[in-house]
């Protein structure tokens, strides 16, 4: 008995010495040669990230599952691997600055059914699968799993306030605060979106995903209280109906027992981490773009004008001062467009309310709108119009949907309540940019999944929602904290892509003063913290939230709002701590816009200018007044001179915000 015991401790040693034996390692490191990527090919598939010699990673098991079971990753073995080293430039359509630095080494792991490529950046790693397959294929789950070392912190974006069944929350438009949590203090009834940031060992790592094209959209789990994060995904729909609010969403009746449907030679999208050594680099990161795929070479795009759009529907189209009942009428959209006329705004959006509620068919438009008459009002005045639409009734016929109004002029199309990123959804996100694309035409998507890089594919993709955004202040509890969710999202939310927050409220409260209101609705924080989002928040679609009646009321508000830029030439991180405070500059041929948000908490700050050019500058300068943590809307401008190199100094009231516009002399 004794030697059978002694036999069988030997054989499973020498099982487990074959095995590491076999297990093969690769590393990829990145330019700067400070952050290392392992990646173990053995009986299973894994990898590990250390930076400045601290693992941040420890071995983290990936692979997918095929139907007819075939498995990449399972004792899988390496035929040969390549590695190459990019730098080349960017110059993005419509972005956060005119260049980029795509700067990377890369390896290419060839196995036998696939290709696995790892890429190392020194602001982060990226991994993406290939297949081999020459025939169509399913993708029946696929293990994306983030083994942490330590229970760090984790700013945690939960899908949904609700604990409903895991399927069920799949349902999402990416809208909700971020919780501040250790990861073994998941709950694990819940699931979470990305953009997701751990505190890891004195860095910041953020998970997400780049180049979504054709797969569902991947949220992350923990079940099990531990510091592994797990990639799930949502199953492949069966059958859709139409429903939801208004009627205007596809609900999900059943679903398929996969996840993707693929094709031969499929890339599958790009596992991200972005690695900041300072909070401040998430806010001015660019590895989403840089990862996805390019728009089609030799494309036009030259039609696209970014710029900003009033807006009806926060506001409830409440308008005062005037001659005529407000409301869903020729009258009221005439107003907007001579609002906009009149203050150098490029667009007028004709929200919710203006086509048939629930119709499946956008062409039935409601009889107190004449669109014909309001488009050529609009085209006289220099104005151009954007239609809100439901996703149901656009997926149902957007090629005849997008030749009509292009037709009339219409210049885009914000599509709204799409609430899913299962992959027919992922699909759809393409068709409607194509479509779109096709007429000319751009779109905003609300009710939508964060980016993943598909407006660099498509730039006519202007902006996207994916947000807890100002328009929640309508109904949202006292209890919301919106103040400390605009210091958070520019180092989460806003790695991915940009985002539709519609901000530029002219009614301010303060943290005791703040009530919901549907007709008057109103933001949390000082005045200046609204302006300050102009420069913070990237939107290169930006909708200005207010009534024309209250910004007419603000001149030298709406005056500094009209004129800002939407997209920039250059983007600079200045400073920032996740929920805490940011302060980013932003350039526009030679002109600056700088801005500084705060939470709660009112702080002093001090910017060094060392990142302008040599000269000196007039500066216009909006801060908090004296009065702000009282009356919220109270500010002061002032205007000074100040030299490249020469430091401001700042400061913000609770809640509050400070932005200047430098122009060079």
């Amino acid at each position: 008995m004794i030697m059978k015991r002694l036999l069988t401790t030997i054989l499973v040693a020498m099982i487990a010495i074959c095995a590491i034996a076999a297990e093969k390692q690769y590393t990829v490191t990145s330019p700067d040669g400070k952050t290392v990527v392992k990646i173990y090919a053995g009986e299973k598939l894994s990898y590990a990230v250390s930076v400045d010699g601290t693992c941040i990673l420890a071995k983290s098991e990936i692979g997918m599952k095929l139907d007819g079971g075939i498995i990449y990753g399972g004792n899988a073995s390496v035929s040969s691997a390549k590695k190459t080293s990019v730098d080349k430039t960017i110059t993005p359509d419509i972005y956060k600055k005119a260049q980029i630095r795509d700067h990377y080494n890369q390896i290419v792991l060839n196995f036998k059914d696939f290709y696995l490529t790892f890429r190392a950046y020194d602001e982060g790693v990226a991994y993406r699968f290939k297949s081999k397959s020459k025939s169509d294929f399913f993708v029946m789950d696929e293990t994306a799993s983030f083994f942490f070392p330590e229970d760090w912190q984790a700013f945690v974006p939960y899908v949904s306030h609700q604990r409903q069944p895991l399927e069920e929350q799949f349902y999402s438009s990416y809208e909700n605060t971020y919780l501040h949590q250790p990861l073994s203090s998941w709950d694990p009834k819940r699931i979470a979106f990305m953009p997701f940031v751990v505190e890891a060992a004195g860095y910041k790592v953020a998970i997400t995903e780049a180049d979504l094209l054709n797969y569902p959209g991947m949220y992350l789990y923990n079940g099990d209280k531990s510091t592994t994060l797990k990639g799930i995904f949502p199953k492949y729909p069966d059958k859709i109906k139409q429903g939801g609010h208004n009627m205007l969403q596809g609900e999900v009746q059943t679903r398929h027992n996969y996840i993707a449907r693929a094709g031969a030679g499929e890339e599958f999208p790009w596992r991200v981490l972005v690695i900041a050594r300072e909070d401040k680099e998430l806010t001015n990161s660019d590895l989403v773009f840089c990862l996805a795929t390019p728009a089609k070479a030799g494309s036009d795009w030259s039609w696209i004008k970014p710029g900003k759009v009033a807006w009806d529907w926060w506001n409830d189209w409440n308008l005062y001062g005037v001659d005529f009942e407000a409301g869903i009428n020729n009258e009221t959209y005439k107003y907007y467009i001579d609002f906009a006329a009149a203050k150098g705004i490029q667009y007028v959006i004709l929200d919710e309310g203006w086509s048939v509620t629930g119709a499946a068919d956008l062409s039935q438009v409601v009889p107190e709108i004449d669109l014909d008459e309001i488009c050529s009002y609009a085209k006289d005045k220099g104005v151009d119009i954007v239609l809100w639409a439901g996703y149901w009734a656009f997926n149902r016929d957007m090629e005849s949907i997008c030749k009509k109004y292009s037709e009339m002029g219409v210049k885009g199309f914000k599509i709204d309540f799409m609430d899913r990123d299962d992959q027919p959804m992922v699909n759809f996100y393409v068709r409607a940019a194509q479509t779109a694309a096709k007429y000319k035409m751009f779109v905003d998507f609300h009710g939508a999944y964060k980016p993943t890089g598909l407006n660099r594919t498509y730039p006519n993709i202007v902006n996207y929602e994916g947000v807890l955004g100002l328009e929640n202040l309508k109904w949202a509890p006292i209890a919301l904290d919106m103040v400390k969710h605009d210091v958070t999202i520019p180092f989460t939310r806003m790695v991915a892509g940009p985002f539709d927050y519609t901000q530029g409220a002219m009614r301010n409260a303060t943290r005791q003063s703040y009530h919901p209101s549907n007709s008057e609705p109103m933001s949390q924080g000082t005045r200046c913290h609204q302006l300050a989002e102009f420069v913070i928040f990237d939107s290169p679609f930006s909708m200005l939230c207010d009534s024309p009646s209250n910004y007419l009321s603000e001149p030298e508000c709406t005056k500094f709002i009209a004129e800002i830029p939407t997209v920039w030439d250059e983007t600079v991180a200045i400073d920032g701590k996740i929920s805490e405070f940011v302060a980013m500059g932003r350039r526009s041929g030679s002109t600056w816009y700088l801005g500084a948000l705060t939470n709660w908490t009112a702080r002093d700050l001090s910017i060094k200018l060392d990142f302008l050019p040599e000269g000196t500058y007039d500066v216009e300068i909006f801060q908090d007044g004296v009065n702000a943590e009282k009356a919220a809307r109270d500010f002061k401008i002032v205007h000074s001179t100040v030299r490249s190199g020469e430091t401001i100094d700042l400061h913000l009231a609770s809640g509050g915000g400070w932005t200047a516009k430098l122009t060079r002399k």
